[in-house]
C-alpha cells in the first residue's frame, strides 16, 4: 500500500490557511498554491539520491554532492494542477512538464482521458503527479493509469487538500504510489466537495464560476 505523507511544516500549514480562507482573491490564491507547491516539492524530493563529485572552489579542491538517479518530471491533471507547476519548476528547472486531461462523463460520471502529453523518456523519469484537491479519488486514479498505460513505473502524487475517502481510493488502486498531502481534511459532503476544503480550486486559480 502508498505511503501517506502528511506536512505539518509550520510555513505549509500557514499558506494554506490563506488559501483557504473564501476572501482571498484569485492573485493571492495563485500566489499562494505557487509558494505552497515549492514548499511541498521541498519536502517531498528529500529522498532524492545524490553521488559525490569533485570540484574546485574559489580556495580548494573539494569533494561536494549532486543530484544523481533517475530524472524528474511534473505532470499537473488539467485544469487546476496547472496552477502547481511554475511553485515546483522554480526549485527544480531541469524537469519536464507533462500533462494529463480528463473530463468527467455526465453520464457515468466517470473520469475520461482526453489529453495526455508526456516526456519521451517516461519509463527512466521520476514523476510527480500535481492536483489541488483530491476529493472522490477517481481523476487521480484515471490519470495514474494514463501515466502507466504509456510506460510510467515511478510515480508520486502530491495535492493541498485531500478527503479520506480519495486517498483510500488511491491507494488501494495504486498501492505502488506514494501521495503526499497538505492537509488531510473531515470527509466529502454529499456533493463530493472537501469538508472544509477550499472551494473549487480551479474556479479560484482561474477567476471562473
Amino acid at each position: 500500500m502508498g505511503k501517506v505523507h502528511v506536512f505539518d511544516h509550520p510555513l505549509i500549514q500557514h499558506k494554506l490557511t490563506f488559501i483557504r480562507k473564501v476572501d482571498t482573491g484569485t492573485k493571492e490564491f495563485r500566489e499562494l498554491v505557487n509558494e505552497l507547491a515549492t514548499l511541498m516539492a521541498f519536502e517531498i524530493t528529500r529522498d532524492l539520491p545524490t553521488q559525490e563529485i569533485t570540484i574546485q572552489t574559489p580556495v580548494c579542491e573539494a569533494k561536494s554532492h549532486i543530484l544523481a538517479g533517475k530524472k524528474l518530471g511534473i505532470v499537473p491533471i488539467l485544469r487546476a494542477g496547472i496552477g502547481m507547476v511554475d511553485g515546483i519548476i522554480d526549485l527544480i528547472p531541469a524537469a519536464k512538464v507533462g500533462h494529463v486531461g480528463l473530463f468527467r462523463d455526465p453520464e457515468t460520471l466517470k473520469p475520461v482521458e482526453y489529453f495526455v502529453k508526456l516526456p519521451s523518456d517516461v519509463a527512466e523519469r521520476e514523476f510527480i503527479v500535481v492536483d489541488p484537491m483530491l476529493a472522490t479519488g477517481g481523476t487521480a486514479v484515471e490519470a495514474i493509469n494514463s501515466m502507466k498505460k504509456r510506460g510510467a513505473v515511478n510515480i508520486k502524487f502530491m495535492c493541498l487538500v485531500a478527503a479520506p475517502e480519495g486517498v483510500e481510493v488511491l491507494t488501494e488502486a495504486h498501492p505502488d504510489v506514494d501521495v503526499y498531502i497538505a492537509a488531510l481534511d473531515e470527509k466529502l459532503d454529499e456533493h463530493g466537495y472537501i469538508v472544509p476544503g477550499l472551494g473549487d480550486a480551479g474556479d479560484r486559480l482561474f477567476g471562473t464560476k
